[in-house]
């Protein structure tokens, strides 16, 4: 069956969908690989990868794609999920015989709601989609698939999990569906080299961070690897396939949690030279950075969130503010630099704790930060928790662009205060004298860097502006 995997064109520039670690448009264009879409794509021999969003392809485009495939698996997002049913029924429209498929975690947790709001939808995959939708593809009738759900006879049939993928070196290589269908200038993160590649070397985290959405609802929390072996062909590959490649990023929900396997992997990457960044929590020790950095890492992204602990308690985080300060020192030491991200609005928050993280913050003194509202998706422990306590509003959790707004306050905390406490933070971290100094030592000489950076500061005092506005507004109401 001649298969399209979508990743729609929800809003213009939004990068919330699949493989996103954060379903909402970025404060500055960011655009993350569709990797929960490529590894399906790679199994289905008459497939295309369709990522819209960065190659600029709009909705009508999209349609007009879709009418030249008999299957359609579109991967959605909680902030995007009425426009991409639009998008769909359009798309039907167009093709009636066409058959749609919508994957992602917010259909995940979500399936009987999912298929009662649209008829468009034929039938939503759980969890991994991988072997789901390249099953139905070969043939394989909806009532033998293992982790789907879908109509029959006018009742919701939800057959049985699909267990967790466990042979993940069984999968294909994305890189070779990047090559064939994507182009990689078009994929941009600020603090990631450009142009850069991603993959997963594991999926699951062991971690119960309650807002985290991946773990919750699509990967779990049992941590499966691929081979070291595996890892280092895929990024001799990469290396070969996409040779103007600056860096790779590992996008593991976390990839450096078990020692042994970090370090034997780190073995295997060593000798191939590649620059490569990825994901880390504060407990990664010092000779495990080194062994990092001497295969080539060059960022880790760290979830800091909070510096109060009653906070990181709420959150199940499983780390304290001193690992995270003994941490910082130690990618200091071994020369690795960190993009640490904060969150505002989790439960606890107070004016007095955000003024404390933002001390840490400068304290730890990262190389680039990412400060977070935060959103509870549907499936989340932080979404009930929310709902438990009432502390939803009946507002949007999205701006007309797809920037996300929070949807609750707390007793002592408004909506208000909870997005002028992100700008505040930004702008007390970034218009240090340092940090200016850092960012234009890093253009000077660098006129790539100088033409991303101008078109960054303007893309964020744009959100700014648009901030301001909803601030006003929430002062008047």
């Amino acid at each position: 069956m001649k298969t399209l995997l979508l990743n729609p064109p929800s809003f213009p520039k939004f990068d919330g969908g699949a493989s996103s670690r954060w379903p909402a448009t970025r404060e500055i264009t960011s655009y993350w690989y569709p990797v929960w879409l490529a590894y399906p794509a790679g199994l289905i021999k008459t497939s295309r990868l369709l990522d819209a969003p960065p190659h600029g392809v709009s909705p009508e485009e999209t349609i007009n794609i879709a009418k030249d495939y008999d299957f359609v698996v579109l991967y959605t997002s909680t902030p995007g999920f009425k426009n991409d049913v639009r998008l769909a029924e359009m798309i039907r429209d167009a093709s009636p015989e066409t058959k749609i498929a919508f994957v992602g975690p917010h259909v995940t947790v979500q399936p009987e709601r999912t298929l009662r709001t649209s008829s468009t939808i034929d039938f939503v995959t759980r969890k991994e989609i991988d072997y789901s939708v390249a099953e139905f593809a070969s043939g394989k009738k909806l009532e033998e698939i293992a982790g789907i759900s879908f109509r029959k006879n006018g009742e919701i049939v939800h057959n049985p999990d699909r267990p967790a993928i466990q042979d993940l070196d069984g999968l294909p290589f994305v890189t070779k569906i990047y090559k064939r269908d994507l182009d990689i200038t078009k994929y941009n993160v600020p603090f990631l080299l450009h142009p850069y590649i991603a993959f997963y070397t594991s999926r699951g985290c062991p971690a119960l961070c309650t807002f985290c959405l991946w773990p919750q609802t699509t990967s779990g929390h049992q941590w499966r690897t691929r081979s070291s072996d595996n890892v280092a062909a895929e990024v001799a590959q990469a290396r070969e396939l996409f040779p103007e490649m600056k860096e790779i990023f590992f996008d593991d929900d976390t990839f450096a949690w078990g020692k042994k396997r970090t370090i034997d992997l780190c073995e295997k990457l060593k000798p191939l030279k590649a620059t490569w960044s990825c994901t880390s929590r504060v407990h990664t020790d010092y000779e495990t950075l080194k062994a990092m950095k001497e295969a080539g890492c060059r960022l880790l992204i760290a979830g800091f969130e909070s510096s109060d602990p009653t906070i990181l308690k709420n959150i199940k985080k499983g780390a304290t503010v001193e690992q995270a300060l003994a941490f910082m020192k130690n990618c200091k030491r071994s020369g690795i630099v960190v993009h640490g991200d904060f969150i505002i609005g989790l439960p606890g928050e107070t004016q007095e704790t955000i003024r404390r993280t933002i001390d840490f913050a400068e304290q730890l003194d990262c190389e680039t930060i990412q400060v977070s509202i935060a959103h509870s998706y549907p499936g989340t422990e932080f979404d009930e928790y929310l709902k438990m306590h009432g502390y939803f509003t009946d507002d949007a959790m999205i701006d007309e662009q797809g920037h996300q707004l929070p949807a609750f306050e707390y007793p002592g905390l408004s909506r208000k205060e909870i997005v002028e406490a992100a700008e505040y933070f930004y702008g007390r971290y970034y218009f240090r004298p340092r940090i200016i100094f850092r960012i234009v030592r890093r253009a000077m000489f660098n006129g790539a860097e100088r033409r991303r950076l101008y078109r960054e500061a303007r893309e964020y005092l744009q959100l700014r502006a648009r901030r301001k506005k909803f601030v006003r507004s929430q002062a008047c109401a």
